[in-house]
């Protein structure tokens, strides 16, 4: 059984997993609450099928690339798509110093592919060739809209969890100590489950993207430059429930430390086990 057939297994449970805490704190209020909760939860999946990319572009302020504005960026992207057998994505430059990218879309056809100013300002053009195949293969893959879709839930129901924690302290007939486990179980699992659907794609997306560059090694420099730079310059992320969309998590150099406690929420693989297996491709 390929690596992908096993992620995209654990992937299905894991977001049946997600769907089901989601469920769980709504059934806090009985039949009413776990009905509503359904309901809710399906309303936050067509919201991320349909304006996830929206929602995660606008977050970032990006700015919509043409041929005639992006220049070579634009025609590497151009190639590397057609490397990949997948149409052109939309094509967008964020005015961040934090040297990042993204993609995101429900479907290929749909798809958007974001660099940051500094990760333009930073990367050559044969790292930069990595980052965009890079970014290329979750599109192929459709992580993105996974990864969009557990994002959503997960920020909901962390907002649900503690929106239930207050409503409970103002019912006197509620346990506050069942609630607050509750709480931590509802937004620790969520966290937890949110991340490990994010590492679990990365390391086929390192892999699929060198395939689609033609080699491993310009993304194997980049990652190496943006895990470097991202812990001096941080990013400026407005919606943190999306840092499994970047390239290297924006938030990766609280777990660089070695704390065991911050690495189980880490929503990507340590850098250096990234670059060993990019290596093993050489």
């Amino acid at each position: 059984m390929s690596t992908r057939v096993v992620n995209n297994f654990k992937t299905v449970l894991l977001l049946g997993g997600l769907m089901g805490l989601f469920l769980a704190a709504g059934s806090m209020w009985g039949q009413s609450g776990l009905i509503l909760a359904f309901l809710f939860g399906g309303l936050v999946n067509v919201i991320a099928w349909f304006f996830s990319d929206k929602i995660a572009i606008a977050a970032m302020r990006g700015r919509e690339l043409s041929r005639e504005t992006g220049g070579d960026l634009y025609t590497m992207t151009e190639r590397l798509a057609q490397n990949a057998n997948l149409p052109m994505p939309k094509l967008y430059l964020c005015p961040h110093q934090a040297p990042n990218a993204f993609a995101t879309g429900r479907n290929p056809r749909k798809a958007a592919v974001a660099v940051t100013q500094g990760a333009i300002d930073l990367l050559d053009p044969f790292e930069m060739e990595g980052v965009i195949a890079h970014e290329l293969a979750h599109i192929k893959n459709r992580d993105t809209l996974i990864s969009c879709i557990a994002a959503t839930i997960a920020g909901v129901l962390a907002f649900l969890a503690q929106w239930g924690f207050w409503l409970g302290i103002g019912n006197r007939q509620a346990n506050p100590f069942v609630m607050i486990i509750v709480i931590i179980i509802a937004a620790v699992g969520a966290a937890m489950i949110k991340a490990m659907i994010s590492r679990s794609r990365e390391f086929v997306a390192d892999a699929d993207g060198a395939k689609i560059a033609g080699s491993p090694f310009g993304l194997i420099s980049a990652l190496k430059k943006l895990e470097m730079y991202s812990g001096r310059i941080p990013l400026q992320q407005p919606n943190p429930a999306q840092n499994n969309l970047f390239i290297v998590e924006p938030l990766a150099s609280a777990a660089r430390g070695g704390n065991p406690l911050l690495r189980m929420f880490a929503t990507h693989p340590p850098t250096e086990r990234r670059v060993a297996e990019l290596s093993k491709l050489g």
